[in-house]
């Protein structure tokens, strides 16, 4: 029987379909189950990787908050995309990948039983996380329409005198690939501001934005700056998910905090993989350009391909979802049938927010264009 504090907290069903397409090793099987990526990261981020495997001073435990040009240029990295600046290295700490950033965050943000609003549906990791903290997960929603995902601004305004401590959100979001305009920022902050809460932005995804979308970050509006923390890795932007380098950039009243957490949890970051986050966020050419235009063309084949289905459009990210409850089927049920029949590994949405497990998600972020022909015909056949 588990402890207490994991009694809401499931297993992860991405694993599980990951788990069941390697154990096919069927080349035919379309891969869109899990947050991955076949674009490579930048060239100077692999050579530093190379030279770093040399370094003495990349295998060593200090120093603890990570080292300290990684930290600076990561600062310079948010204050490029907010126009804030948080006033140096002091500001950030380095962290093992983005999601270890989030957990410490809530750790020393976080009282037992308080409330973190989020709007779903959501990465279930992120709400997993609030409830391991010790944090109440309390959600708003976002609704699909034809052209893509809206965050329900009018309950998020309706959430104000509900004792919220925490707003833990990401745009484009994990997995519906929802993106806040200005103006659901101006409301989400708006509750910042009136419930004295904290802003803690994931921004995993934030310049993955298809269609010309303008990107807005959430600490340069009014009153925001102080109580907005960014975390953010090299995973998505960077196409680095196995280096496993992130960074918290926030406040400098609440940044040693979330560095004391660190210590006394993963105590150190991946040695040999700073070099190389410095290096991508530093050098001329990233590749991210290309690669969003690349993603976005994935996208757009599997939206054709799936033409007349309740699929909801993305405006950013790299996935996907459909809506299985018109086809009568919950998404776990889809989700077997289409592995079954179909051969394509995609994951149901059950735990990622209220309503949920109606859901199917496709990644197109690990399929070239050319493997995702046919996808469409491949759920006529398994859905009938």
């Amino acid at each position: 029987m588990p402890v207490s504090r994991l009694k809401d907290i499931p297993g992860i069903g991405v694993d599980r379909m990951g788990d069941l397409a390697d154990a096919a090793g069927d080349a035919e099987l379309l891969r869109l189950e899990n947050l991955d990526t076949d674009i490579r990261p930048p060239e100077a981020a692999l050579a530093a990787t190379r030279r770093a495997i040399e370094d003495d001073a990349a295998n060593s435990y200090l120093p603890f908050l990570g080292q300290w040009p990684l930290r600076e240029a990561a600062v310079e990295h948010v204050r490029r995309l907010s126009g804030v600046d948080y006033g140096g290295p002091e500001a950030c700490v380095i962290t093992a990948g983005g999601l270890s950033g989030i957990l410490n965050a809530l750790l020393a943000l976080l009282e037992p039983g308080d409330r973190v609003l989020l709007p779903a549906p959501i990465y279930a990791g992120l709400i997993n996380r609030v409830r391991l903290a010790g944090g109440e997960p309390v959600f708003v929603p976002t609704q699909p329409t034809p052209e893509g995902w809206r965050l329900d601004r009018d309950a998020v305004r309706a959430m104000a005198g509900r004792g919220i401590r925490v707003v833990l959100a990401m745009s484009p979001a994990m997995p519906t690939g929802c993106w806040f305009d200005a103006e659901d920022w101006a409301v989400l902050a708006e509750l910042c501001r009136a419930e004295d809460a904290w802003l803690l932005y994931d921004a995993a995804m934030e310049r993955l934005l298809y269609d010309g979308r303008g990107y807005l970050h959430p600490a340069s509006l009014p009153g925001m700056a102080e109580r907005t923390i960014t975390v953010d890795s090299v995973s998505k932007h960077y196409r680095m998910i196995g280096w496993r380098v992130g960074w918290v950039v926030g406040p400098k009243r609440i940044v040693p905090d979330i560095g004391l957490v660190g210590i006394h949890n993963v105590v150190c970051q991946v040695g040999i993989a700073m070099a190389a986050a410095h290096a991508a966020l530093t050098c001329e050419d990233d590749g991210l350009a290309a690669a969003v235009a690349e993603w976005q063309a994935r996208r757009d084949r599997i939206l054709e391909e799936l033409s007349g289905l309740p699929v909801i459009p993305p405006a950013g990210g790299w996935s996907m979802l459909l809506d299985c409850a018109p086809l009568g089927l919950t998404g776990a049920e889809a989700s077997r049938r289409l592995f079954e029949k179909g051969r394509v590994a995609a994951t149901p949405m059950d735990g990622w927010g209220p309503g949920s497990e109606r859901y199917l998600r496709f990644v197109f972020a690990n399929e070239p264009v050319a493997r995702l022909a046919g996808l469409g015909e491949r759920l006529r056949r398994a859905f009938g």
